[in-house]
């Protein structure tokens, strides 16, 4: 007797379909998985055996051969174990095999029969609803499946609710699609009424949320620049239903998806300085995303910037320009969207109190000299705004009442965004977002519209500050966001002189 059930195997966001044939022989007792499997579905046989068993259904004593095909694409992970006990239960005719025809099955299995919650279910769904197929998923993941249009889900809670309603014995409603609510996902931010002094800083925040620029804070300790970053995500506007999507997906093959559905926040991420390469880019042995991959279409926040590893620093030189990071490895080559907001922050000197005043580094200049050695000036170069952000006087701190709120700024910042949307509407094709930081070198003479007189200034300007190409059409595009905040349709030298203030001269 021979069953087959579809099912789907994932490398980077791209779906591959699965077949799984099952073969009941006869011959020696055995349970064979075959079809490049890893550790993970070699064990497959021991989990669906037992949950059968819990069901008080023993397979039969005869070979038993579940093949993966095709037999060349490697698989991983445990979603393989749910379509094999069903391919099983197929072959035995105890459920009707032409039930499951069509129909993409994903799912682990517990000892006891429960379906349990597996990642990629998203990318799954679409894959069925693209190939006019219906879905059987775990009854965690309904919710995040049911966003596929067109597509019948079944999502039980364990084999013998799925067995029953395959029978006809049992009827399993439909999941509802439904967002992970935005204070799950991201927790309590920080408001910037909260944030004491630090104009510039909170200028300087708000023009990097508004043009989705990246940014670099320097200070010293305890001056309030992780504050200011966590202030971020309270600033930004939301994702788009298309944003929303992408970011899902990636989440959902990480399996970092909260439970409940899509995400309605932009991500934030802030990992730890100790981060290897393939953490933050992406990659070990299965190719998974990394950091700045959950962070596609939010921010990544580097805090102490320079404890970072040099070769963990440089290799997001590219995806900042690109968008996307490919992983290659000997039985991989993924690519994933990675187009985030870098927002970091670091210590003038390894001691931290470079230039201040009342408490001097005692191996001035040579300690920040050595501790800022260790980013390299490509790197720099893709930093929009640069802030030198002070430390905040006892004064300052003792003062009553709040400053300017994070939803006063967000309806400022929420303006300018559908400003930058409305200019590159007809632009989709060439812009990879609607945001002034991604606006193309070909493009910014256009949108811009210097006069005469501020593109000599600006001109001079750069040639003075010794700019690099790069770094001269990052500084026209903060003056463009500039623009949008203050309503105006043409950049003029104001907006011009502030956007060169974010760039100090040490630091080009």
């Amino acid at each position: 007797m021979v069953a087959r059930i579809n099912t789907v195997s994932f490398q980077g966001i791209d779906v591959q379909p699965v077949d799984v044939q099952v073969q009941i022989s006869n011959g020696m007792p055995a349970f064979t998985i075959v079809g490049l499997p890893d550790k993970a579905v070699a064990e497959s046989k021991e989990r669906v055996r037992a949950a059968l068993h819990a069901l008080g259904i023993a397979l039969p004593p005869k070979r038993l051969t579940v093949n993966l095909a095709p037999a060349d694409l490697a698989k991983e992970g445990s979603h393989y174990d749910l379509p094999i006990a069903l391919g099983l239960l197929a072959a035995m005719e105890i459920v009707p095999g032409g039930e499951l025809e069509n129909a993409v099955i994903l799912g682990e299995l517990s000892l006891d029969g429960s379906i349990r919650q597996v990642a990629g279910i998203l990318p799954a769904a679409l894959h069925a609803s693209a190939n006019d197929n219906s879905l059987i998923c775990p009854a965690a993941c309904g919710a995040e499946a049911a966003w596929a249009d067109g597509i019948d889900i079944l999502a039980p809670q364990d084999l013998l609710q799925l067995i029953n309603h395959i029978k006809g014995t049992q009827v399993l409603s439909a999941p509802v699609p439904s967002l992970t609510p935005p204070q799950q996902q991201a927790g309590c931010w920080p408001d910037m009424a909260q944030v004491k002094g630090q104009e510039t800083a909170r200028r300087a925040l708000e023009i990097a949320a508004a043009g989705q620029h990246n940014l670099l804070l320097s200070g010293p300790p305890g001056s309030g620049k992780s504050m200011l970053a966590r202030c971020l995500p309270g600033i930004l506007p939301p994702l788009s239903p298309s944003e929303a999507l992408e970011v899902s997906m990636i989440h959902s093959l990480s399996g970092t998806l909260p439970v409940g559905g899509l995400l309605a926040a932009r991500p934030y991420r802030d990992p730890h300085h100790s981060a290897s390469l393939p953490a933050l880019v992406g990659g070990g042995q299965r190719a998974r995303p990394g950091e700045i991959s959950l962070a596609h279409h939010g921010v990544l926040f580097l805090d102490e910037l320079p404890e970072f590893s040099r070769a963990t620093l440089e290799s997001l030189r590219q995806p900042l320009e690109t968008g996307t990071v490919a992983i290659a490895r000997a039985n991989h080559h993924v690519t994933y969207p990675a187009r985030f907001q870098l927002v970091a922050a670091m210590n003038p000197c390894r001691c931290g109190y470079l230039g201040d005043p009342e408490q001097e580094c005692t191996r001035a200049p040579r300690c920040g000299q050595d501790y800022q050695a260790r980013l390299s000036g490509p790197l720099l170069d893709r930093f929009d705004l640069r802030v030198d952000v002070s430390a905040v006087s006892i004064t300052d701190l003792a003062q009553q009442g709040d400053g300017e709120s994070s939803a006063d700024v967000a309806a400022r910042v929420q303006a300018a965004r559908m400003i930058q949307q409305e200019r590159y509407s007809g632009e989709t094709d060439e812009m990879p977002a609607p945001a002034n930081a991604a606006l193309p070198p070909a493009a910014i003479d256009r949108v811009l519209a210097l006069s005469p007189e501020n593109r000599d200034f600006i001109t001079d300007a750069a040639a003075r500050l010794k700019l690099s190409a790069r770094a001269y059409h990052r500084l026209l595009r903060v003056a463009r966001t500039i623009a949008d905040l203050d309503g105006a349709a043409c950049v003029e030298k104001n907006h011009i002189a502030e956007s060169l203030s974010y760039r100090p001269l040490r630091n080009t």
